[in-house]
């Protein structure tokens, strides 16, 4: 018999039995992978095809990504891409799509939301661009290829927005109670 104990380094008592028995975890495992939802539309065909070929168009491109817990340790993540085309006032084309992956995560709480907001997105995406050029390809226009994204950027910028926010929050709390309670601002 040993006088030694093994301690887990990270996770709960399940965590740390699978670490005593010698099966280890992986912090980010992916589970499944899908399309939730897929839009493709293309309302000025086929008077804007050679406008196109004439005018530039103009593309405006929104990504935002969504995380919701499933169940103990495993979330789903949704990266939701938009995308709308227009040569002067007429819409070439929009594309919309939902795509989303459910991930099993062992890391400590403190690193989960960068996690959710940050790899999760950064594994999906590759294969969301793909499907939105095909979607565009299909719909007869040149095939959209989205660069690079930087979702460490998308998180920091969130949490600023958050901190401000909060601040903001808080500042407009102790105003409101300073000024009587009512929050208005009194113009002189």
């Amino acid at each position: 018999m040993s006088d030694q104990t093994e301690t887990p380094t990270t996770g709960d008592a399940a965590t740390g039995a699978a670490e005593s028995s010698g099966e280890t975890k992986p912090p980010l495992a992916v589970s499944a992978q899908y399309i939730k939802d897929l839009s493709f539309e293309a309302p000025n065909t086929p008077a804007v095809l050679g406008r196109m070929q004439r005018e530039s168009p103009e593309i405006g491109i929104n990504i935002d990504v969504r995380a919701a817990g499933l169940q103990d340790g495993v979330y789903e993540v949704v990266l939701h891409i938009k995308s709308e085309c227009k040569i002067a006032d007429a819409v070439a084309f929009i594309v919309e799509l939902s795509y989303g992956g459910v991930f099993t995560i062992n890391v400590p709480a403190e690193q989960i939301q960068p996690v959710l907001l940050i790899e999760c997105p950064t594994l999906l995406f590759p294969f969301a661009r793909n499907i939105v050029a095909d979607a565009t390809r299909d719909g007869g226009f040149p095939p959209l290829m989205l660069g690079p994204v930087d979702f460490i950027s998308m998180y920091r910028n969130q949490l600023q927005k958050q901190q401000e926010a909060a601040a903001e929050s808080s500042g407009s709390a102790a105003g409101a109670e300073s000024s009587g309670g009512d929050g208005a601002d009194k113009a002189d």
